[in-house]
């Protein structure tokens, strides 16, 4: 659609998130001025957005770092943090076998016990199958990595992270969000006890210094506050009729409507979805997070950023150090006298997890993996817990079949579902992504320019 001066049509924008934001703020910079932006919560930035419990410590909705492969996200980021930003270097490891493993662990298994270690290189000097030829995330992971490193690491993780069988997953979505192997180098590492630390897209990061990762986006949603309506839940779309109602009874017409929320949630809202549509709906799957933030009057002197946690003995996958990022985390921004810890842990239909015991469990399996002594967990001062009903869209074998039913009937009435959910595509849904992916989708509209990012050309 091309923009013209006799007629702009109203765009509206469901979702506050990266990609919401993303759209507000392209609109904002082309000087477009016939839009509105309705978000369900009463503050901006979706999964991206950091709250200030009771006490004083800083907690983000999961863990996350600002890298960017975008020059118009870092502009933006620019103006809404100027010179208010930590850079930091990346350091994560992997907690196994009572030791720690550097990440990516394939690359380092030099530092696992020697009984493990000869697991792990066997497996990748007798490896079988074709990457390529794999039905299966599960299958694909044999092919490439080998029977020790899928046994140690590779299946207990993702199998914490995703919370479904490896079975149902696709391993289309695998490009830099996997380091794979490269044999010679591992046996490089082992033979002079080198480390390789440096892979992956966010080996240097960002962090703004106050208000955790929701200071991004409330700097860049200041710039159009006036635009932004809070409490504004989508309940129903009438697509024929081009009208959005929301839960507090509002209800708007719109020529083009831009999506954020879940896209499964989306097909449930259209009154006249066919019911078609509806089953490919079906073929979504997500999962849940929890994330338990514990705060504890104790220094600690620990230089690593983030950690993996692959086996049994404690719920969360990942652990934050949390106060490494940013004074500012913690109380009265004293890094001596408090630390903070930020645990995640996936839910699912497949992966119950008692909600009501999660924070004991955490606290529990910190001490289990060496996180935390005994004496330090009697220093705990704050226990927070986020529960995140959508955490991960899984990208599983049957996605990109509902997605190729969904959203051409979507966009044939004028609407648009973008972004880490609204997209339903993992595989671009950082924030960098997320956020560029209301940009473009913006420039296509007025413009007829091609999308890049959500067609995986990034």
């Amino acid at each position: 659609m091309t923009r013209t001066n006799t007629h702009l049509p109203k765009i509206i924008i469901v979702g506050a998130g990266p990609c919401g934001l993303g759209a507000a703020y392209h609109l904002d910079k082309l000087g477009y001025r016939n839009w509105q932006l309705f978000e369900g919560n009463q503050e901006v930035g979706g999964l991206s957005a950091s709250f200030v419990d009771d006490a004083g410590f800083t907690w983000d909705v999961g863990g996350h770092v600002l890298f960017s492969h975008y020059d118009y996200f870092d502009v933006a980021v620019a103006e809404a943090l100027a010179d208010g930003y930590n850079e930091l270097q990346r350091e994560s490891w992997v907690r196994i076998l009572e030791t720690w493993v550097p990440y990516p662990f394939q690359n380092n298994v030099r530092y696992l016990p020697d009984a493990a270690l000869k697991e792990c290189v066997e497996g990748l000097r007798s490896l079988e199958g074709s990457p390529q030829q794999a039905c299966h995330f599960r299958e694909w992971m044999d092919a490439v990595f080998g029977a020790g490193i899928v046994k140690y690491f590779m299946e207990p993780y993702n199998k914490k992270v995703w919370g479904i069988p490896l079975e149902l997953m696709s391993k289309e979505w695998i490009s830099e969000r996997v380091s794979v192997v490269d044999l010679e180098r591992i046996e490089r590492n082992i033979a002079q006890g080198l480390d390789d630390l440096s892979w992956g897209p966010n080996s240097t990061f960002k962090f703004p210094k106050q208000g955790g990762t929701g200071a991004i986006f409330r700097g860049i949603a200041s710039r159009f506050a006036d635009r932004i309506e809070f409490g504004h839940r989508m309940v129903s779309i009438d697509s024929e009729a081009r009208e959005i109602t929301f839960a507090n009874g509002r209800c708007e017409r719109y020529d083009i409507l831009i999506n954020t929320s879940p896209l499964d949630l989306l097909v449930a809202a259209c009154l006249d979805a066919p019911e078609g549509l509806r089953r490919a709906a079906e073929d979504l799957v997500h999962n849940g997070g929890l994330i338990v933030g514990v705060g504890i009057e104790s220094p600690r002197i620990d230089s690593k950023c983030w950690m993996y946690f692959p086996e049994g003995n404690s719920p969360f996958y990942r652990v934050t150090n949390f106060h490494n990022y940013a004074a500012a985390n913690v109380p009265g921004c004293n890094t001596g006298r408090y630390c903070s810890l930020m645990c995640e842990t996936t839910y699912s239909p497949t992966k119950p997890e008692e909600k009501a015991m999660i924070v004991e469990t955490t606290v529990r399996g910190l001490i289990n993996s060496g996180m935390l002594s005994e004496q330090e967990a009697e220093r705990i001062v704050n226990r927070y817990l986020i529960d995140i009903p959508y955490s991960y869209p899984v990208p599983t074998l049957g996605r990109d079949r509902a997605l190729a039913a969904i959203n051409p009937w979507l966009e044939e009435r004028g609407v648009y579902s973008r972004g880490r959910f609204g997209a339903w595509k993992y595989e671009v849904g950082n924030m960098d992504h997320s956020f560029m992916q209301g940009v473009e989708v913006v420039e296509r509209l007025l413009s007829g320019k091609e999308e890049r990012t959500v067609c995986g050309k990034v």
